[in-house]
Formats: C-alpha cells, structure tokens, sequence
C-alpha cells in the first residue's frame, strides 16, 4: 500500500488497483489472460484513502464502510483513474464498491 497526498472528500475512496499477478489474471500455468477478456468484470484494489463520508439531510455524517487497508471489489466503469507521480489510483465512490475481500 502506498502513501499519498491524495485525500478522498465525501463518501469517495482513494484505490491502489491490484496488479495482474494480485487480481489472479494470470493461469496456474503462467498464462495471463488478456485484458479484453476481463473487461466487463468487477476490479479489485486496496483501499488507500477514505474520505470522511457523505452528509445526509440533516447535517449529520453517515460514517463508510471501508477503511485504509482493506481490499475491495469494486466496479469496472465506476472509478475515475488519477496519477500521482508515476502511480496510477482510482478515486470511487462508496457506492460503486461491491464487496470487501477478507
């Protein structure tokens, strides 16, 4: 996991996505499965940032779900992809996690 300057506002998360070898798009054999085969699939990666959550009507801070460490699923086409320096993350919404892996 990495450290960055990045701070998530709302309820969005700051992802370190997974490498290939991370994310299993590589065979038991050593074969790795090409990226358009894997395109319509959730991505995974591990939680970086989270911000300090959304504001529901009345003011009040709905608390997230996720926290710096954890990795998640998350959907394809839901992040929007940043650089910072030489790294690629990805900042989500909490609504476009799926699941947390444990």
């Amino acid at each position: 996991m990495s450290k960055t300057n990045v701070k998530p506002l709302g309820n969005n998360v700051l992802v370190e996505p997974l490498s290939e070898e991370e994310r299993g798009s590589k065979t038991k054999s050593g074969i790795f499965i090409p990226e358009t085969i894997d395109k319509e699939r959730p991505d995974q990666g591990t939680v970086v940032e989270v911000g300090p959550g959304k504001l529901d009507e009345n003011g009040k801070r709905i608390p997230m779900s996720v926290k710096k460490g954890q990795r998640i699923v998350f959907a394809k086409y839901g992040p929007d992809e940043i650089k910072v320096g030489d790294k690629k993350y990805f900042i989500i919404s909490e609504d476009n996690i799926l699941a947390i892996i444990e």
